[in-house]
């Protein structure tokens, strides 16, 4: 047959091999959410680097959160990972903000296997007053939650004795008290980048992303040569290249942590370990809620209830229980209506 006679569907337009009337099926990139611990071997430092995809829209979708309130609680479960990948404990580590603004709470926590959860308290009308004066971008984080603190608890468990710090919110932002609670302890150095986005086109519009890298000294042994230990000039160093990281980098799902990191600290002899993935899952259960029913007397139980029934909702996921008299008494599990 001769080729230059022979015809084909193909659109001579397209440079993609795809012939006209076939389209072109896109598939979403699975979730990366993971924390991954790595050292800058030369500065003598360790980092910590978290991206986070899907799973925070798991967990928002649920509530319906304002894109301002949603903005600062991937902050705070952005951090919260963070700081719990710190510290060796068995358990929940739990980074919580309240304040009196129109944001009156912000909770995130972290199990020691890498499940997270996270949910926010906000006064609507109060919000809704401050974004008509002011545009959301310009409104800061004192603003919002007015008379703030933040608070770090680490749980392992009734057998064991809790640990909280309880420190005054200051800055513009989370990571900015973060910042200021490492700068006013005795904790070691701690340098920080992060950026929150949520996508506004193409396929990903509607997704929330994170991600945030962390720098800290190595502590001290006594097997390593002076002259590797974390010199003033070797922070400073690796400082100025964490600066240079932009927001698009940290939020890229095609960019991924070996060839961030290289591009960053490539001088600085980059190590990495294995990552921890990161996953949605809240603990509630009807054992529990039973537990804090269990806690009130006949009246207040009485008085609570609607219908015959006693309906409670978690915090974290949204997830309705309503209990009976008969399943208060004679512990039978609750009816768990479905919400979606």
């Amino acid at each position: 047959m001769n080729e230059n006679n022979e015809q084909t569907n193909q659109n001579p337009n397209d440079q993609t091999g795809v012939q006209e009337g076939e389209k072109i099926l896109s598939f979403p990139l699975p979730d990366d959410s993971h924390v991954m611990t790595f050292d800058l071997e030369r500065a003598n430092l360790r980092g910590r680097i978290i991206r986070m995809g899907r799973v925070l829209n798991d967990i928002f979708d649920p509530h319906d959160y304002p894109p301002i309130v949603a903005d600062k609680l991937a902050e705070t479960l952005t951090m919260a990972v963070l700081l719990s990948s710190m510290l060796k404990y068995d358990g929940i580590f739990i980074l919580q903000i309240q304040g009196s603004g129109p944001i009156t709470r912000l909770v995130a926590d972290v199990s020691s296997d890498g499940k997270i959860r996270a949910t926010a308290g906000y006064d609507a009308d109060a919000l809704n007053s401050l974004l008509a004066v002011k545009p959301a971008n310009e409104i800061k984080m004192n603003e919002l939650l007015q008379n703030g603190y933040l608070a770090f608890t680490v749980d392992q468990g009734s057998h064991t004795d809790r640990y909280q710090g309880i420190v005054e919110l200051r800055g513009h932002s989370v990571r900015e008290s973060i910042d200021h609670y490492f700068a006013q302890s005795e904790q070691i150095a701690t340098a920080l980048r992060l950026a929150v986005s949520k996508n506004t086109a193409g396929d990903t519009a509607g997704m929330w992303r994170a991600g945030a890298i962390m720098l800290q000294h190595v502590p001290d042994h006594a097997d390593i040569p002076q002259d590797a230990k974390p010199i003033a000039e070797n922070w400073l160093r690796a400082q100025i290249l964490l600066e240079t990281c932009r927001d698009d980098e940290l939020l890229d799902p095609k960019l991924h942590d070996e060839t961030l990191l290289y591009r960053l600290f490539h001088e600085e002899h980059v190590r990495i370990y294995p990552a921890t993935p990161l996953s949605k899952a809240c603990r509630c259960t009807t054992d529990k809620l039973r537990k804090i029913l269990s806690l009130l007397s006949d009246d207040d139980r009485t008085h609570a209830m609607v219908d015959g029934a006693i309906t409670m909702t978690c915090e974290f996921c949204n997830k309705q229980f309503s209990f009976t008299d008969v399943d208060l008494m004679t512990g039978e599990g609750a009816k768990e209506p479905d919400i979606s």
